[in-house]
């Protein structure tokens, strides 16, 4: 499953680097704390988080991250945005709460 698949199965709003909705979703990671994903996350995984701020890019960027996306209706402010253009690491948005999105996304990834 790629990033766009996921972008139309759960009506996510996409913020930046929509040219980059290619990318490989190999799991998921349900965090809000910089240092955990820092440490537990893997390449490819979606990250869904309700922190906002540029530090999220660095942390996507070096864990290599399939995208990034903010729960409760969450919005990235433009700095947070710019770098995910740079970066190719699209930032999404949901209304959902951590839970049901984790839930959902887990189940069509078991497919």
């Amino acid at each position: 499953m790629v990033v766009k698949d996921l972008v139309e199965a759960l009506n996510l709003k996409v913020f930046s680097a929509a040219g980059c909705l290619d990318r490989e979703i190999e799991g998921g990671y349900v965090s809000d704390l910089l240092s955990d994903v820092m440490g537990n996350a893997e390449m490819g995984q979606v990250w869904i988080t309700l922190q906002t701020h540029k530090n999220i890019m660095a942390i996507a960027s070096l864990k290599e991250l399939a995208c990034i996306i903010l729960v409760k209706g969450l919005e990235p402010n433009s700095e947070t945005i710019a770098q995910s253009e740079q970066e190719g690491i699209p930032i999404l948005g949901s209304e959902q709460e951590s839970f049901e999105l984790a839930g959902k996304i887990y189940a069509m990834l078991q497919g």
